[in-house]
C-alpha cells in the first residue's frame, strides 16, 4: 500500500502523471471515492500522461469512453448511474478483459461481478482542503505497478 497527501487539484494531476509512467502493458484500476473526491481529475491526467491526444471526456452520461494511445487502448468507465451490474451486459464490454487493455473504473462497486478483477484500488478521500490518495495492489500485476512508483 502507498499513501499520498494531495494539497490541491494540481497535486492530483501531478500524481496521476507520475503514476502513468509506471504503466507497462495492461492494468485494471478501480477508482474509489465520494463525489468530488477527484476520480475524474485523476483519470484525465493519467490518460493524458499516457499519450491520449484527444479530449478526455467524463463518461458520466456515456458510461464508457475508449481512447487509443501509442500501442494501447484505454477504457474509462463511470458507473455512478448504474443501478444494477446486469446493465453493463448491454454495453458490450468484452474488450475490458483483454490483458493489454488499460481500464479505469469510477464507482466500481456498482458493477460488482461484471467487471474484470482490479489490479490496483485507488482510493481518494477528502482531507481538509486537499485529498488523501491510497493505492492498494490486488494482483501480481498490481504489485509490479506499485513497485515502480518512486
Amino acid at each position: 500500500m502507498r499513501e499520498f497527501i494531495l494539497a490541491d487539484e494540481a497535486a492530483t494531476q501531478g500524481i496521476a502523471q507520475a503514476l502513468a509512467t509506471g504503466v507497462d502493458g495492461g492494468l485494471v484500476m478501480y477508482l474509489h471515492g465520494d463525489l468530488g473526491a477527484g476520480k475524474t481529475t485523476f483519470a484525465r491526467a493519467f490518460l493524458r500522461a499516457l499519450g491520449v491526444g484527444e479530449r478526455v471526456k467524463s463518461p458520466t452520461y456515456s458510461l464508457v469512453e475508449s481512447y487509443e494511445f501509442p500501442g494501447h487502448v484505454a477504457w474509462h468507465l463511470d458507473l455512478y448511474r448504474i443501478a444494477d451490474p446486469g446493465e453493463l451486459e448491454w454495453l458490450g464490454l468484452d474488450a475490458l478483459s483483454d490483458e493489454a487493455a488499460l481500464v479505469l473504473v469510477e464507482w466500481p462497486e456498482r458493477g460488482a461481478g461484471a467487471l474484470p478483477t482490479a489490479d490496483v484500488h485507488l482510493r481518494l478521500a477528502h482531507d481538509g482542503e486537499g485529498r488523501r490518495l491510497r493505492l492498494e495492489s490486488a494482483t501480481k500485476r498490481g504489485d509490479r505497478f506499485l513497485e515502480g512508483i518512486k
